[in-house]
C-alpha cells in the first residue's frame, strides 16, 4: 500500500483566492504533496487537471468546486464536491437535490466547515452547515484551517499571532465537530468520511505602509492536509491516478492530519482477523475476535476511541495495541506536544467492527 498526501480546499483567482493555479502547483511540490484538490467558489474550472514535475517529484493537480447557494441570506451550507464535469451549481439552491446531483454524475461530497464562527475583526461572517436534513453525502470536512483559525483568533493580539505564526493557532479540530461527527458515525446509516481542508486563500491584507499575505499556499500545504491509503503510486496516467485518489476519499481510506510539528507520513490505523488485515474505512466482522493497531511516527500520545468513547490510551509511546470482540466504530487520535501546547496531530477514519 502507498500514501499519498493532499491538500484540499483551496481557491484561486477563479474566485476569492490571490493565485494561480501554476503557482498552487509550485507551491505544493515545493511543500511536498502528493495531490492538491483545488475547489474554487461555484465554478469548475476546465482543462487544469495534470502533472507538475520537478526532478523526481510530481505533483496531480485536480480541480473539484465549493457549491453554495449565492441567493440564501444565510451563506453557510459549503458543500465540496469532487469528480464531476458538468457544473452543478444550479441545483445549489436545494442541497439534497445536489447530492444526488452529484452522486448521479459519480463525484463525492463533502460539508464544508460544518461550524464556522464569525470573525467580526475582518468582518468575516459565519458559514455554518445548518442544513441537517440531508442524506447521502461522502462525509464532512473535520478540520478546517480558516475556521479554526476564526474560532481561535476573536482579539486582534491572537489574530496577529496566529496570522504571523500559524504553527500556534492550529491546535486540533474542533471540540464540536468531533462530536458531530461521532454522532453522525453512530446515527447516519451510511459512513461519513472525514478530510481536511486548508481553504486556502493566500489573502493580502494591507497594513500600514505595507502588504501582508495571510497564509500562503505553501504555509498551508505544509500543515493540515489529508492523508490518503492507495493500493500504489501515482502512475502518470491522469485517469487511473484520478479515479484512484476519488477512490480512495470516498472509502475513508485516509486520516486528517497537521504535518507542521512533525510529518505524519508514516502513521497506520489497521484491524486484523481471521480474514487478514483491514484499514481506516473498512468495515471487519468482529465474531473471532479483533486485532486493532495504530502506529504513530514518532513516540507521542495516541488515543483508540469505540463509538466516540476512549477505550484505550498509552503515553510516549509509538504503537498502541487493542484487542476486543466488541463491535462498534472504531478510530484513533494522535496528540503530540508542539510550541508549548498539547495538540491534535492525527485523526484517523474509522474501522466499522459489526
Amino acid at each position: 500500500m502507498e500514501e499519498l498526501i493532499v491538500a484540499l480546499h483551496m481557491h484561486t483567482v477563479y474566485s476569492d483566492g490571490s493565485g494561480k493555479h501554476a503557482e498552487l502547483a509550485a507551491a505544493g511540490l515545493k511543500a511536498g504533496v502528493d495531490v492538491l484538490i483545488v475547489t474554487d467558489h461555484n465554478v469548475l474550472v476546465n482543462d487544469i487537471e495534470g502533472y507538475t514535475q520537478e526532478g523526481r517529484r510530481r505533483l496531480l493537480m485536480l480541480v473539484g468546486e465549493e457549491v453554495h447557494d449565492r441567493t440564501s441570506t444565510e451563506g453557510g451550507n459549503h458543500m465540496l464536491i469532487f469528480g464531476h464535469n458538468l457544473e452543478l451549481t444550479r441545483f445549489a439552491p436545494k442541497r439534497q437535490q445536489l447530492i444526488d446531483q452529484a452522486r448521479s454524475a459519480g463525484a463525492i461530497t463533502f460539508l464544508a466547515h460544518p461550524f464556522d464562527d464569525p470573525l467580526p475583526l475582518f468582518h468575516e461572517k459565519s458559514f455554518d452547515w445548518t442544513d441537517w436534513d440531508v442524506k447521502g453525502f461522502t462525509g464532512i470536512e473535520l478540520w478546517n484551517q480558516m475556521s479554526e483559525f476564526k474560532t481561535r483568533s476573536q482579539t486582534l493580539p491572537k489574530a496577529a499571532l496566529h496570522a504571523l505564526f500559524p504553527g500556534f493557532m492550529m491546535l486540533s479540530p474542533l471540540e464540536r465537530t468531533l462530536k458531530l461527527w461521532d454522532e453522525l458515525l453512530l446515527t447516519r446509516t451510511h459512513p461519513v468520511v472525514a478530510v481536511a481542508g486548508v481553504d486556502a486563500h493566500a489573502t493580502t491584507y494591507p497594513a500600514g505602509p505595507f502588504k501582508v499575505q495571510v497564509y500562503p499556499y505553501e504555509t498551508q500545504f505544509r500543515s493540515i492536509t489529508t492523508h490518503i491509503i492507495t493500493p500504489q503510486a501515482l502512475s502518470g496516467e491522469i485517469n487511473s491516478d484520478r479515479r484512484m485518489v476519488y477512490e480512495a476519499l470516498a472509502a475513508g481510506h485516509c486520516f486528517c492530519a497537521n504535518d507542521l510539528p512533525h510529518p505524519t507520513r508514516g502513521f497506520r490505523f489497521t484491524c486484523n482477523n481471521n480474514d487478514g488485515t483491514f484499514w481506516m474505512g473498512d468495515k471487519v466482522g468482529a465474531d473471532a475476535g479483533l486485532t486493532f493497531q495504530v502506529r504513530a511516527p514518532i513516540r507521542s500520545h495516541i488515543r483508540l476511541l469505540k463509538d466516540g468513547v476512549v477505550v484505550l490510551e498509552v503515553r510516549d509511546r509509538e504503537v498502541l495495541t487493542h484487542l476486543t470482540k466488541e463491535p462498534g466504530i472504531y478510530r484513533a487520535e494522535v496528540y503530540i506536544d508542539y510550541r508549548g501546547r498539547h495538540r491534535g496531530w492525527i485523526f484517523s477514519n474509522p474501522i466499522y467492527a459489526s
